[in-house]
């Protein structure tokens, strides 16, 4: 801490010594209150003299250090023994300079303060102390002004109390700070301060405020009879109106008033100030003024005054009105100019009137109490209905207030941002030298999209209406918001600014259209020079919009993008921030967003043109932050291209030799996908609209997943060690916020660092080592659920899932055992399916399949679509009839009176279209074998009777599901059952003998029988007509 410097504390030396010779033979700590007159004015004239030497460089911070010095002095304890001297001189920053002024006692603090009318000083220095110590002072204080009060005692009691309800506090202060620090030494190695003041308890719950007020509310009934002048009597009554307002009628957080009104509080208070040349801020400079009006008019209390206190304010208040209402009356009624005084008193009495009747109308109170809350109310309306004075400024409050508005402006004060607003709409300061000076000088201030569009539309209209502004000084202006626009952020540029800018740059808008409606025409790469060198000028006056013009037409236009991309990287000063408006709300298409995306990929790699240098205007992390990072949730409708775009990034940077993604945070970045994937577990679950990226959508994103752990596990080595394990620690903890199957697919990723967490239950059906695998406690999986968490395991991935079927433990030896998980099998296939992407499904498509091929999985085949029993070697489709069957039975699981309400009309679609997936899967898989004979140990053998055998039973399960689901969801049953019947018509066609035409027949009754139970009447009728085609 820097405190006074040799020079100033000798001065201040001077001055006590002066006053200690004055005072000869009694010490300064024997003074009173009658002594001060005569010995404290050498101590007063050193306190100014520093004052004068130093104001110019640290203005009032000479009269904050002395104070602090001097007050420091009267708490010090007297040092009982030598060693506790010494601690004194090495820990206490206060003993050194203290020990060069006298022992002096509150008297001399008190009288010093009041001399130099610090009242506000002394209410932060007071308010810094700890409490108890605090609340000791402000006792000794109050009868220090209780002991033959004089008119200054009560002008200064009337400062301090108005400034103990300013007061704010300054947490960062460290001359404060200190100054506390120090108060809390001497409190404990001191019995002075070991009770609190005899008038009041420590509270520690209670604000500190709270009981200091309550102090002085009996300080000033103590006064009460000394307060003789009318200009007093007004503070004292506008003080107490405050406090009983502000600390006990108003909300304890009240809503902050509106910018408007604000500023016409301050410049009421402001010009009030102006007119009264006894009010001691009359000469203060504006800037001073307004600081201080802020503290006026901006009383707020974070607590209430205790409710006996409360109604003791409002019987003392009633009584002072009574007393001194007449003659206040007379004086507020008279001709002369209004003081500050005065008019505190009618504001303060007004805005407490208001809040006493809401308070009355609001609040619960006992009869008594009403009734002093009434004939107060009463006495208060009274009073001002007798007083002709409205509460307003004296006429010059709107003339200062620009003045004001502006001063808030340039010193940054409480709220300046909203003055910006404000003179940046008001068009009666628009154009004058002081408004256009204050802009100039805080343009800074004006870089913001809203002040822009705002200071634009005034300009406009008052350059439009006033003829006498001259167009060099409406140019000046523009020049200057244009200047504030341009350095704001292209995304801000485009909230409809460039819009209304563009009719300030003549003629830039026809060029831009002209320009680029000749590019279009040649586009080649012939004409590429040329247009680079039409471009340039556009892209010099106004590189923003041209962008923009160039973004939207490679949207658009078919085949332009890549023509464009290169006039763009032509110019390597040009940077391609964010043009997200243009890809949002531009792209309709799937083919406006594929071009989009091409031309991202040439932003980033260039294509190099011979003869034209260019370079890449995007780097592959701004591509991610601007277009990937914000989009990444299922709610956001921009998801499904951004990661497109995510991809295409990924898997275009593979090559480039710096590692990029280490400036994306990589980890973070991982666990926005595995957030991303989270929302899967529960999507059906979720409102439509909050699922805008499709279950496809999800294996993109696992894609990436591992794309982008491949890419940070081979960069590893750029992280140090420590960094490396503490970010693994970190993902691993905020992946325990997620469901359990997300943490699984970073199983590679976390190897060697963390086991795999998964259900307990998974321990009970699988041989899982201990080195590997740990068990977790997860909430829905109670017992017998382990076969569920086994199959969502098999679905992330054919690794995990091989790995899965490899500890599977099933006894094959035991019927029994090998029944029970089939049923099983089927239960956790049901609850599984309809939240599985279609990657997903076909990992558990081939896992069904192995169980098969290794009987661990027993589908019994039913005969319910067979007319006769086939003399048939159906051995080679045994998986693919097996299979069908248990699709079958998982739709007839699904369908269910128990399960049908699972699942919207989305989740049907989507369980019905991986339905089709693997049957189609079927398909190509009998039609492999039925073309590879000859089968069975080299024999000659045709399989045709077998594979149309196949085929009836499929579309007979295709259509008894189709009878099982909404009509809605049936139009890929219905194709699928179409290419049944075409793929059974092109096979019976190749055998035309009479056996087979007499079972074709058979077949055709057998089909048409089943297809006459399907609806709607259009799709039976087109079936039927298929198979009579046979």
């Amino acid at each position: 801490m820097g405190w006074l410097d040799l020079l100033e504390m000798t001065i201040l030396h001077g001055g006590f010594l002066l006053a200690e010779q004055l005072f000869r033979p009694k010490a300064l700590a024997e003074m009173t209150k009658s002594d001060w007159e005569h010995v404290g004015r050498p101590i007063v004239e050193a306190l100014r003299e520093i004052s004068s030497a130093t104001a110019c460089s640290q203005p009032f911070a000479w009269k904050k250090k002395a104070l602090i010095i001097i007050w420091a002095k009267v708490l010090q304890p007297c040092p009982v023994t030598p060693s506790d001297m010494e601690n004194r001189w090495q820990e206490d920053v206060f003993f050194s300079v203290g020990n060069m002024i006298p022992t002096i006692n509150h008297t001399v603090l008190f009288e010093l303060l009041k001399s130099l009318e610090a009242s506000g000083l002394f209410i932060q220095l007071l308010m810094a102390l700890p409490t108890t110590i605090c609340r000791a002072e402000l006792e000794r204080f109050l009868e220090h002004m209780t002991v033959d009060t004089s008119s200054k005692d009560v002008a200064f009691f009337l400062d301090v109390w108005w400034e103990m309800m300013k007061h704010k506090g300054n947490q960062q202060d460290p001359l404060l700070s200190q100054f506390r620090t120090m108060a809390h030494k001497y409190l404990s190695s001191s019995d002075d301060f070991s009770h609190p003041p005899k008038r009041f308890k420590s509270d520690p719950d209670v604000c500190p405020t709270m009981p200091l007020l309550a102090m002085l509310l009996t300080g000033l009934k103590q006064i009460q009879d000394r307060i003789l002048c009318p200009g007093m009597k007004c503070c004292a009554l506008a003080n107490l109106a405050d406090m009983l307002t502000v600390f006990a009628l108003m909300e304890e957080d009240p809503q902050e008033v509106s910018a408007t009104v604000y500023l016409d509080k301050l410049a009421t208070v402001i010009s009030v100030w102006n007119s009264d040349t006894q009010n001691p801020y009359h000469q203060q400079a504006l800037a001073e003024k307004v600081k201080e009006a802020e503290r006026d008019i901006s009383l707020t209390s974070l607590a209430r005054l205790p409710s006996e206190t409360i109604f003791v304010g409002f019987e003392f208040l009633r009584s002072l009105l009574q007393e001194w209402g007449e003659e206040l009356q007379a004086l507020l009624n008279s001709s002369q100019g209004t003081s500050y005084d005065s008019f505190r008193l009618c504001d303060s009495l007004t805005s407490f009137s208001q809040n006493l009747k809401l308070y009355l109308d609001t609040t619960s109170l006992a009869k008594e109490e009403r009734q002093v809350v009434s004939e107060l109310a009463e006495c208060v309306g009274d009073f001002l209905r007798k007083t002709n004075r409205a509460v307003r400024s004296t006429g010059g409050g709107q003339d200062i207030a620009a003045s004001i508005a502006m001063a808030i402006i340039e010193q940054k004060m409480d709220r300046h941002v909203e003055m910006c607003y404000i003179f940046a709409s008001e068009r009666r300061w628009a154009f004058s030298d002081e408004w256009l000076s204050c802009l100039l000088d805080n343009r800074a201030l004006f870089r913001e999209p809203g002040l822009v569009l705002k200071l634009l539309e005034t300009v406009m209209e008052v350059g439009t209406i006033d003829r006498a502004i001259s167009k060099p000084r409406i140019k000046q202006v523009v020049d200057l918001i244009l200047e504030c626009y341009t350095h704001l952020s292209l995304p801000d540029k485009n909230k409809g600014l460039s819009e209304k800018l563009l009719a300030h740059l003549e003629g830039f808008q026809e060029d831009l259209n002209t320009t680029f409606n000749q590019l279009t025409q040649s586009n080649s790469e012939q004409g590429l020079a040329k247009a680079v060198a039409s471009v340039a000028r556009l892209v010099i006056l106004h590189p923003e919009i041209t962008v923009k013009k160039v973004c939207s037409m490679a949207v658009v236009n078919l085949g332009t993008h890549k023509f464009l991309a290169q006039i763009l990287t032509a110019f390597p000063a040009l940077r391609f921030m964010e043009e997200q408006e243009t890809v949002w709300t531009k792209l309709s298409t799937p083919r406006e967003e594929k071009q989009f995306l091409e031309l991202l990929s040439c932003l980033v790699s260039p294509i190099k043109p011979q003869g034209i240098p260019v370079a890449a205007l995007l780097e592959p992390d701004e591509v991610l932050k601007e277009f990937v990072l914000p989009f990444l949730m299922l709610e956001v409708k921009e998801v499904d291209l951004s990661l497109r775009i995510f991809v295409q990034t990924l898997e275009g940077s593979t090559n480039l030799e710096e590692y990029w993604l280490q400036s994306c945070s990589p980890f973070p970045l991982i666990f926005s996908l595995c957030q991303l994937l989270d929302g899967f577990s529960k999507y059906w679950q979720l409102p439509k609209e909050k699922r805008c990226l499709p279950l496809d959508g999800k294996d993109l994103a696992i894609h990436i997943l591992e794309l982008l752990c491949e890419v940070v596990s081979a960069n590893a080595d750029t992280f140090s060690p420590d960094t490396w394990v503490k970010s693994l620690s970190w993902l691993h903890r905020k992946l325990e916020q997620l469901d359990w199957t997300v943490g699984l697919r970073l199983k590679s990723f976390f190897e060697g660092h963390f086991k795999c967490e998964v259900p307990a239950t998974l321990f009970e059906i699988c041989k899982l080592s201990e080195d590997e695998w740990t068990s977790q406690a997860h909430p829905g999986y109670g017992p017998g659920t382990g076969l569920l968490a086994w199959m969502e395991c098999s679905s992330i991935s054919s690794s995990i899932s091989e790995q899965m079927l490899a500890l599977l433990v099933v006894d094959v030896g035991n019927p029994e055992e090998v029944r029970l998980f089939s049923k099983g099998f089927l239960v956790a296939l049901v609850q599984v399916m309809p939240w599985c992407s279609p990657q997903e499904w076909q990992c558990l498509h081939q896992l069904t399949r192995r169980l098969l091929e290794k009987q661990l999985l027993h589908v019994p085949y039913s005969l319910e679509y067979i007319q006769f029993v086939p003399l048939l070697n159906l051995k080679p489709f045994a998986q693919e009839l097996q299979l069908s069957v248990l699709l079958l039975r998982a739709f007839q699981f699904l369908c269910s009176q128990s399960c049908r309400n699972w699942l919207p009309v989305e989740g049907w679609n989507h369980v019905v279209k991986l339905l089709c997936n693997s049957l189609t899967n079927l398909l190509d898989s009998v039609r492999l074998i039925q073309s590879v004979g000859p089968w069975a140990q080299g024999q000659e053998q045709d399989l045709t009777q077998e594979t149309l055998f196949f085929y009836t039973q499929v579309f007979c399960h295709v259509l008894h599901i189709m009878a099982m689901v909404h009509q809605e969801v049936c139009e890929p049953l219905y194709v699928l059952a179409l290419e049944i019947l075409t793929c059974y018509e092109t096979l019976s066609k190749t055998n035309p003998s009479v056996s087979s035409l007499l079972q074709k027949a058979n077949e055709q009754r057998f089909l048409k029988s089943i297809a006459e139970n399907i609806s709607p009447e259009e799709r039976r009728q087109t079936l039927l007509q298929k198979i009579s085609n046979f």
